[in-house]
C-alpha cells in the first residue's frame, strides 16, 4: 500500500491505470476525463475561513446519489441515548471486552459496534461518543458512512484493512486512523478484532497548538499518511448494502455497484492514519510533572479557547527523570471527563486489573490517581533515570462533556469491574504531626 504525507495537505492523486483522471485547470468541467462524474465532499461550511475549510472533490464511475431510499437497520447496542439508565458518579473499570468467538457467530464492524458513554446529540452538532468494535468478520459488499461525525479508530488486537473512497489503509496496532464526517469505508480482519472509537459531532480534529514549545514536537504533521487513488468499477447484481450512521441511527439503502469507484480525487478532506510511535514526548527534566496534556496527539476544540470538545492523549514510552517527585500520575480530580484504554502493557499507576482491551472512566471531579501499591512503591523508590512504560501504550479520551455510561456498559456488557474501588481501599494515613 501506498501513502501520501502531511496533515490537512492538500493532496492530489489518481489511480495509476487512469492517468490524466484529473481535470486540469478546473474542478467541475462540461465533461471531465474518461467519462467520469465529478462530486465534490465537503467537510465544512462553504464560507468558513481558508484555514478551517475542509472538501474534496472526487471523480468516480457513478456518483454516490445511485442507490435505492435508505431503510432502518437494527443499530444493535449502538445508541445515542444518554437517558436509559440513571448516572452513575463512580470510578469505573471494565475488564477486556469480549470478541465473538464462534465461527457460526459472524460478528462484522458495524454489527460489532457497542457504545459505552458519552454526551450531547448529533443533531445539535456538539458532543462526543466512545464505542468498542468487537469483530471476527470482514464487511462484505456493504459500508459505512457517518452523517453525525468523524471516528478515530484505536485497534487493540488484530490489524484493520479498510477500503475508501479515496484508497485503502491498513491500520495496525499502535497506529489510529480518523474516517471523517460522510466518507464511506469498508473493514477488513484477519481473525478476531477489537479496538475503540472516539466520535466526535461538530468539530474536526486538529493538530494541537504547540505554543512556548515551538515549531516541533508532539504528532508532526508529515507523519500523517493519506491514502491514495483506487478504485474498483465492479457490479453487484446481488446488491451493495450503504449503510449511513445518521441522528444516531442505522440506515441501509441498496445500490448495485461498488461505492469504492473514484478513480482520482484532489482536496484536503481526506481520511488518514498515524502511528503512535512516531509521537515525540515532551516530558518534565527537573521536578514535578507536566500536566498530561504535553501527551495530546489530536484535538477537537470547542468555540471557548483551550477547552477541548474531546482530546486524543497517548502515554508513550518515555524517560523519567525528575528530582524529588512523585513520578506516576499524581492523585486528582478534574473538571473534564477521561476515558482510558490499554493498547498493550501495563499501565504505570495501575499493573493490575486494567488490562488491554479493557477500559477505565473517571468522570467529572471523580478523584483518581494510582492505586495502593504504586503509591508505596514511588514513594520508596530510588530517583534515578528509568524508562517508563517501555512495552506498553496507553490512551485517554478526555472530554469537557459529562458523559453518561450506557445501558451496554454498566449492565448488558457484564465486563464491568464491580472491585475497581479497591485498589484504593490500602491506602493508609502517613501523616506525623511532629515531620520537620
Amino acid at each position: 500500500l501506498q501513502y501520501m504525507s502531511g496533515f490537512g495537505n492538500e493532496h492530489v492523486s489518481e489511480d495509476p491505470r487512469c492517468p490524466g483522471a484529473l481535470p486540469e485547470g478546473q474542478n467541475n468541467p462540461q465533461v471531465c476525463p474518461y467519462g467520469l462524474y465529478a462530486e465534490q465532499l465537503s467537510g465544512s461550511a462553504f464560507t468558513c475561513p481558508r484555514p478551517t475549510n475542509k472538501r474534496s472533490w472526487l471523480y468516480r464511475i457513478l456518483p454516490s446519489v445511485c442507490h435505492k431510499p435508505f431503510k432502518p437497520l437494527e443499530e444493535g447496542h449502538l445508541t445515542h441515548d444518554w437517558d436509559e439508565i440513571e448516572p452513575d458518579p463512580n470510578q469505573l473499570r471494565w475488564k477486556p471486552f469480549e470478541i465473538p468467538k464462534s465461527p457460526q457467530n459472524k460478528v462484522d464492524f458495524v454489527s460489532g459496534l457497542h457504545t459505552l458513554c458519552g454526551a450531547g446529540e448529533p443533531r445539535g452538532r456538539n458532543g462526543i461518543a466512545v464505542h468498542i468494535f468487537v469483530c471476527n468478520s470482514s464487511m462484505i459488499d456493504r459500508c459505512l458512512y457517518n452523517s453525525d461525525g468523524d471516528f478515530l479508530i484505536v485497534p487493540q488486537q488484530g490489524k484493520l484493512l479498510i477500503t475508501t473512497e479515496f484508497g485503502k489503509m491498513l491500520v495496525e496496532p499502535n497506529e489510529i486512523c480518523v474516517i471523517q464526517q460522510g466518507m464511506r469505508f469498508s473493514v477488513e480482519v484477519f481473525g478476531e478484532t477489537r479496538g475503540y472509537i472516539l466520535e466526535v459531532y461538530g468539530a474536526h480534529f486538529e493538530l494541537p497548538d504547540l505554543g512556548p514549545i515551538g515549531a516541533n514536537g508532539l504528532a508532526n504533521p508529515r507523519d500523517f499518511l493519506v491514502p491514495v487513488a483506487w478504485y474498483e468499477d465492479r457490479q453487484v447484481p446481488g446488491g451493495y448494502t450503504v449503510i449511513s450512521k445518521y441522528q444516531g441511527k442505522l440506515f441501509a439503502g441498496q445500490q448495485d455497484y461498488s461505492p469504492y469507484n473514484v478513480v482520482a480525487w484532489h482536496g484536503n478532506y481526506t481520511p488518514y492514519k498515524y502511528h503512535l510511535e512516531k509521537f515525540m514526548v515532551i516530558n518534565a527534566v527537573a521536578f514535578d510533572h507536566a500536566d498530561p496534556s504535553i501527551f495530546t496527539v489530536l484535538t477537537a476544540k470547542t468555540t471557548r479557547a483551550g477547552v477541548a470538545l474531546a482530546d486524543f492523549v497517548i502515554f508513550p514510552p518515555r524517560w523519567g527523570v525528575a528530582n524529588n517527585t512523585f513520578r506516576p500520575p499524581y492523585y486528582h480530580r478534574n473538571c473534564m471527563s477521561e476515558f482510558m484504554g490499554l493498547i498493550k502493557g501495563h499501565y504505570e499507576a495501575k499493573e493490575e486489573g486494567f488490562q488491554p482491551g479493557g477500559g477505565s472512566l473517571h468522570s467529572m471531579m471523580t478523584p483518581h490517581g494510582p492505586d495502593a501499591d504504586c503509591f508505596e512503591k514511588a514513594s520508596k523508590a530510588k530517583l534515578e533515570p528509568e524508562r517508563v512504560a517501555d512495552g506498553t501504550m496507553a490512551f485517554m479520551f478526555e472530554s469537557s462533556l459529562s458523559l453518561a455510561v450506557t445501558k451496554w456498559g454498566l449492565q448488558t456488557s457484564n465486563r464491568l469491574d464491580k472491585n475497581y474501588y479497591k485498589c484504593w481501599e490500602p491506602l493508609k494515613s502517613h501523616f506525623n504531626p511532629k515531620f520537620k
